[in-house]
Formats: structure tokens, C-alpha cells, sequence
């Protein structure tokens, strides 16, 4: 019996790229779409209708990891094998997403990135501002430090996930906000599940998202906050409610 394959995308103001996301997923690739809207203000939740996606909307604006939460919890219950969360501003390359299932299928992960950062040259070349490539990069380095992993960058928008991970991080205890996907990420090293990433080409353009510079900056030290908050629970001198198996609860 062949395993289902959802593709979701979190969404907030994407009527200029979500088209151009949608076409470049590749057909047969995924069993179903599910976008959704994060009380957008333009015509998402219009476009991803005309093209045919399941549509889910908040009806306040929520936060992009509240709205990642019901990505993945609608995912579950329709009973999807493999998970492949992309961004639909088209900055991720959604033509890659073959590859990264191809790598769960095999077993040889149960998480697959997508990493931008293939170059210094390349990304500043592509429109990436430096402040957020030398963040990406110092954070990046930090994360693999202090988690054990070797990765290209740990701040992709596209990401692929085995079932048994969402089953078992307690995803709905994250942050509502951005540092959500750093969350994930550490949870996932702290359940024993292996993660890998695939070369993706970097898009920065206008109608791409991008958070500003305070932002940016908050993140940063959430980001740091979490990799201390997984340090003093490892340590056992504080236990973190982000590290309890969805399957103890």
C-alpha cells in the first residue's frame, strides 16, 4: 500500500508566489496540499482555493509556528506517512521535494532540511542581507555544537518530516512564533532522530518573506534561549516540558 504524502504550507499574505510554489511541486510527488491561511489580508486563501488546495483558515492571525501546529495536526489526522512543510513565498525550491522523501523513504533520515547556504558567494550573491547570513552562520555553527550535528544551516523553511517525528515531538508545546522551527529541530536531536539536509538553491526577492531586522534579532536570542533551555534539561538541572514524548503524555 503506498504511504501518503502531504505537502503543507504555512501561509500569511502569499497571493504573489503561491501559485508559482504550487507549480513547482512536482506532479504525483505529494498525495495532497493543505495550506493554511494565517488571517491573511490579500487574496491567499482565494488563489489556493482556484487551485484546488485543502484550505484551513485561522480566523485571527495566530503566528507562524501556531500556524505550523495546525499544519502538522491536520497532516496527522488525515494520515500522512510523510510531511513536507515549504513556505509558499517561493523562496524553497519546491521541485527538491522528490529528493528529500526519496532520503525518508530509504531510512537513511527521519528529517530532511533544505540548505540554502551552499556559499558565502552564493547567498549574498542572491539577495540574502549580510547581517542574516552572518546570524545564519553563527547560529548555525552554535546549534551544531551544542547538538551534535554537522548540518549546512539549521533556519530552512523546508523541511520533511517521517510521521514517528510529529507523533513524538510535542510540537504543540512550541512557541507560536518563529523560533518554533529551532524548537522542532531540538526536540527532534533530543528523541534520537536523525537529521540530514539537501543543497537548495537561495532565493531573496520582494515578494519573498522575510522578518526585519528587530525581528530577526528576537529570534536570535530565542534561539539561543532554547539551545540553554536543552542544556539544563540534558543536565538534568531543569526539566523542560518541551522534552516529553507526546506517547508519555
Amino acid at each position: 500500500m503506498k504511504e501518503k504524502v502531504i505537502a503543507v504550507l504555512p501561509a500569511y499574505n502569499a497571493a504573489l508566489t503561491l501559485a508559482r510554489t504550487i507549480q513547482a511541486i512536482p506532479a504525483g510527488s505529494v498525495d495532497e496540499i493543505i495550506l493554511v491561511d494565517d488571517a491573511s489580508t490579500d487574496d491567499t486563501v482565494t488563489i489556493a482555493r482556484q487551485l484546488r488546495l485543502t484550505v484551513y483558515e485561522h480566523h485571527a492571525n495566530k503566528g507562524y509556528g501556531a500556524n505550523q501546529k495546525t499544519c502538522y495536526r491536520l497532516a496527522l489526522e488525515k494520515g500522512a506517512a510523510f510531511i513536507v512543510m515549504v513556505h509558499p513565498d517561493y523562496q524553497y525550491d519546491s521541485r527538491l521535494i522528490p529528493a528529500a522523501l526519496d532520503i525518508l523513504r530509504l531510512g537513511v533520515c527521519d528529517v530532511v532540511l533544505g540548505n540554502r547556504v551552499r556559499s558565502r558567494k552564493e547567498c549574498l550573491a542572491s539577495g540574502m542581507p549580510l547581517y542574516k547570513y552572518l546570524a545564519n552562520r553563527f547560529l548555525t555553527g552554535l546549534e551544531n555544537i551544542c547538538l551534535g550535528q554537522n548540518l549546512g544551516e539549521f533556519h530552512s523553511g523546508f523541511r520533511a518530516y517521517r510521521r514517528a517525528v510529529l507523533q513524538t515531538v510535542p510540537f504543540e508545546k512550541n512557541h507560536d512564533g518563529f523560533v518554533f522551527d529551532t524548537q522542532m529541530l531540538v526536540q527532534a536531536v533530543h528523541f534520537g532522530f536523525t537529521i540530514g539536509d539537501i543543497p537548495m538553491p537561495v532565493r531573496y526577492f520582494p515578494q519573498a518573506s522575510s522578518i526585519g531586522f528587530t525581528p530577526s534579532v528576537r529570534y536570535g536570542l530565542q534561539t539561543l534561549g532554547c539551545l540553554l533551555v536543552y542544556f539544563l534539561h540534558r543536565a538534568r538541572i531543569v526539566r523542560g516540558n518541551l522534552f516529553t514524548s507526546k506517547k508519555n503524555c
